[in-house]
């Protein structure tokens, strides 16, 4: 007997007993269902596919609260799977039914509600939209002022899976008031409520400048801080996430969080933790340096080069190394000073490295080169740049060899210490193309120099001169 065959015995034995004379039996029928459907979404499939969701949403409406919590969790066990196992919950006519649940009298009802309407939401815009046409999102933000914890949970947890998708989504939630009540549960003691509190508000200020203006209206700075030092993980995470959505949009706004001290508090959250509870803190001050040479220069002095260059050198992963390089770019592309301020914390050898290194990804090698270009056009800190003389490939070294040729004509102690650290000598070894750019940034070097220094640093000269000794024939 195939697996299929069985899921059809299984539902036609189950499916009667949602309709059994006796209550206790038919939750525990419509319970059993529920843990089939959310262990996958083959058994998800075969609930929908044995015509049980009409009978369950009948019964929604018509039974006991008991039944009522299992009905719900039969839905959402259901859609959580995919788009196409949701959307068939929504053309049986499930969610006028579950929204008249959000006006039980029972809180459990409306969580078990506000539970099978944010899974159903959470897959995409259109399916969102369904649940906002069906008129839960006033329902949702009033079961976000209920007493009880768990509720709150899920019906904050609801209202951002309906924001994540589109603006004209979030600015429902936001028509209907959800911004006031949400951040004032920002110090609320619950962890796993300020999660999804974070979450939401992130989701609303993400899609536009207004959308972010009316959430830092609601007075969440600078209390939202706190959360950045919270013991759990992801109430950190959230709290960085909605602080970088908010700074990403203006100069502005970026400057509202520098004010209140939101860079510093940034900078040290993402010192007080590891791996990806890190990654939207470093973004963050990426954003904020990208706007403006001020907000770069807030970043730096709040200390955050060092601590973008321990998460470039410790992380293990990929993507958290490309989005410090990337922070780091965006710091040291400004000026000369901007540019010296990230070359004196040792990052450009890193970057460089991380760049040429075969293991190292594809995105990480396009943030490492961009970031190396963007501060080496600007670096005229040359101690910072001579090591990488010797080990940059031909497309850094021209950005690198550039600097230097427009230093050295004006700095008569740059010039000696060039040559006593090697660094002329390297130049002469470099193999460029005639006329190329490279080829004009060395000429101007030499042109820096008497010509018979130049010469006896070319390669072959020792060689010339020790040819000119044998040859010599010395007048006796």
């Amino acid at each position: 007997m195939s697996q299929r065959q069985v899921l059809q015995g299984v539902m036609a034995l189950l499916r009667p007993l949602l309709l059994d004379v006796v209550p206790n039996i038919q939750q525990t029928a419509a319970l059993a269902l529920g843990r089939l459907a959310n262990y996958n979404d083959d058994l998800a499939e075969a609930v929908v596919k044995g015509d049980i969701l009409p009978q369950l949403v009948y019964s929604l409406a018509e039974q006991n609260r008991f039944y009522k919590k299992a009905a719900a969790f039969v839905l959402r066990a259901v859609g959580k799977h995919s788009p196409q196992l949701a959307q068939a919950i929504v053309d049986c006519g499930a969610l006028d039914t579950l929204v008249i649940c959000l006006e039980d009298f029972d809180p459990g009802v409306k969580e078990a509600a506000s539970w099978a309407l944010g899974y159903i939401a959470r897959h995409n815009a259109e399916l969102s939209q369904a649940v906002v046409d069906a008129g839960a999102i006033p329902l949702l933000v009033l079961c976000i002022q209920e007493p009880e914890i768990a509720l709150r949970r899920i019906a904050a947890s609801a209202l951002s899976d309906v924001s994540k998708h589109s603006p004209e989504l979030a600015q429902t939630v936001v028509d209907a008031g959800a911004i006031a009540h949400l951040a004032q549960m920002i110090l609320n003691p619950d962890a796993k409520l300020k999660r999804q509190v974070l979450s939401a508000l992130s989701q609303i200020a993400k899609h536009s400048v207004d959308l972010a203006e009316m959430v830092v209206e609601a007075e969440i700075f600078p209390v939202v801080l706190t959360c950045l030092k919270d013991s759990d993980e992801y109430v950190k995470k959230n709290a960085a996430t909605l602080i970088r959505e908010i700074a990403r949009h203006t100069p502005e706004l970026s400057q509202l969080i520098v004010n209140a001290g939101g860079v510093a508090a940034v900078i040290d959250c993402v010192g007080s933790c590891k791996g990806n509870v890190r990654l939207p803190g470093i973004m963050m001050l990426g954003y904020v340096a990208a706007h403006s040479e001020n907000l770069a220069m807030a970043v730096i002095i709040s200390k955050g080069v060092p601590q973008l260059a321990v998460c470039l050198s410790e992380e293990p992963e990929d993507h958290i190394k490309a989005a410090a390089a990337w922070s780091l770019g965006q710091i040291g592309r400004h000026t000369p000073e901007h540019a010296r301020a990230v070359a004196v914390a040792n990052v450009l050898p890193v970057l460089l490295s991380l760049y040429m290194a075969t293991e190292s990804s594809e995105d990480l090698q396009v943030k490492t080169k961009k970031a190396l270009k963007n501060i080496l056009q600007k670096c005229t800190h040359l101690p910072a740049l001579e090591p990488l003389l010797h080990d940059a490939p031909p497309n850094i070294l021209k950005h690198i060899v550039g600097q230097f040729s427009k230093v050295l004509p004006h700095d008569s102690k740059a010039r000696r210490l060039f040559v006593i650290s090697g660094g002329l000598k390297k130049v002469q070894e470099i193999k460029a193309e005639a006329g190329s750019l490279l080829q004009d940034y060395i000429n101007t070097i030499n042109n820096c120099y008497p010509e018979e220094i130049v010469r006896y640093y070319s390669p072959g000269y020792s060689e010339a001169l020790l040819e000119r000794v044998e040859n010599y024939q010395p007048v006796l």
